[in-house]
């Protein structure tokens, strides 16, 4: 789980700008936040960021997308690191960047931070933090690291120190060199934290390829029902590779990085959008497709490939196994959607929301976040008011971050809506009308 996020130079971000999905004292909808006993504090399920257009919030998502993909991905030896400083301000510029996560992971609490320029990692830290207290496993500054008494006398965390580059992060280095130690931060990154774009496919659909996974066909093909798409049910289709509409040039690459049985699979999109999974089967590529059907008034089914639906229709598909997989019984799966309302419905939206809601508890541990627009959403009958949050441009043009459970006089049956509109919380577009403009 997310606990905080603070970020600064970044983008629209110049100073420093956190982020905390701690509860605050609320009462309201305080059955459904989740408690960590050993550290007797509760951390929010949910949080949803509003603000105007180029307010700041897509900014925030690809801070956390950039912090995932340097951890796990890193870059080659000789690139600079796509670190994007604040421009508004030129002192900034040759500035470090600075990320840190306070995360909880198997009830551990580890704190994440490391600043960067384009040229290298300037300073990286870990710490450890128990019901006991906490530990610094390692500290990064320079060439010499400081790690907890007890590592230090591990030489092989040394030997994979003195290997790592300086525009490498040493937690990937370290992970890549079998040192376990560190290796719960690094996996929360690659099998905990899910980014969805708007633009993005979101990558598990291909589960719905799997022959063998009927509980899963099963139960989106009943929420599709129930979500008035017009879908009677989704299935795989299976198509000849030579008919699949690639370059010869990645048809070649195809034909020798898939393996046989399975065992590598790899998911491409089209030039015209469409997702293909292929596999090897028989010494032969295959690749499958997801397409829809449609009930014809004579109760035939009428298909339909996925791009021929509209962009609303694809949105929830791609949506529903995010939704599925954080509202699992005992997931731990953090997701952050930005522009959740692209091309859905209020109601719709509204709905993923409640049905992910209705399954949080005292012992959840899975999270969900989304930046919107869509203020029909912004009611205290769906969140609490520290799981609201504003982004606003101030007078330097840097991006601002705060949530409503600062304003200590919002009641409970306030229509926070209306006072938003107005302006009183901040967070909405600053339109300027010259006296030349007439309707």
């Amino acid at each position: 789980m997310i606990i905080s996020f603070t970020v600064e130079n970044w983008m629209s971000f110049c100073d420093p700008v956190s982020f905390s999905m701690v509860a605050s004292r609320e009462r309201q909808h305080g059955e459904r936040v989740p408690k960590i006993a050993k550290f007797q504090t509760r951390i929010l399920p949910i949080a949803a960021i509003y603000g105007g257009n180029a307010s700041g919030k897509t900014n925030f998502f690809l801070a956390l997308n950039f912090v995932k993909g340097f951890v796990l991905k890193g870059i080659s030896p000789d690139s600079n690191i796509p670190v994007k400083p604040y421009r508004l301000d030129s002192a900034k510029n040759d500035n470090p960047s600075r990320f840190i996560l306070e995360l909880l992971i198997d009830e551990i609490i580890y704190e994440f931070s490391f600043a960067v320029t384009r040229k290298e990692v300037v300073e990286e830290k870990l710490v450890q933090i128990t019901s006991s207290g906490e530990k610094i496993l390692y500290f990064r500054q320079g060439e010499m690291p400081n790690f907890d008494p007890k590592l230090d006398k591990d030489q092989f965390l040394h030997f994979a120190f003195r290997g790592t580059r300086d525009n490498q992060l040493f937690l990937t280095n370290s992970v890549s060199q079998k040192v376990e130690i560190f290796k719960p931060v690094y996996d929360w990154f690659k099998d905990t934290l899910e980014l969805i774009a708007p633009d993005s496919r979101f990558e598990p659909f291909e589960n719905f390829l799997d022959e063998d996974n009927l509980q899963l066909y099963s139960t989106v093909n009943e929420m599709l029902k129930q979500l008035d798409t017009g879908i009677s049910r989704l299935n795989q289709e299976e198509i000849p590779f030579e008919n699949v509409p690639f370059p010869e040039s990645l048809k070649s690459k195809l034909q020798e990085d898939v393996k046989e049985n399975g065992t590598d699979s790899v998911r491409v999109i089209s030039p015209t959008n469409e997702g293909f999974v292929i596999t090897r089967r028989a010494g032969e590529l295959v690749a499958k497709k997801l397409v829809t059907y449609h009930s014809r008034s004579d109760g035939t089914d009428a298909k339909f490939d996925i791009h021929q639906e509209s962009d609303g229709t694809q949105r929830v598909i791609h949506l529903l196994p995010a939704l599925l997989e954080v509202s699992a019984p005992k997931s731990k799966k953090v997701y952050i959607i930005d522009e959740v309302d692209r091309s859905l419905h209020t109601l719709l939206v509204r709905q993923f929301i409640e049905a992910y809601l209705a399954k949080c508890n005292p012992e959840s541990r899975a999270q969900l976040l989304i930046t919107t627009h869509d203020v029909l959403l912004m009611d205290q009958g769906l969140f609490r008011r520290d799981e609201m949050w504003l982004t606003e441009r101030n007078h330097k043009g840097s991006t601002e971050l705060f949530s409503l459970s600062d304003y200590k006089d919002i009641r409970y049956d306030k229509d926070i809506r209306k006072s938003y509109l107005q302006g009183r919380f901040g967070g909405i577009p600053r339109i300027l009308f010259s006296n030349a403009q007439t309707v």
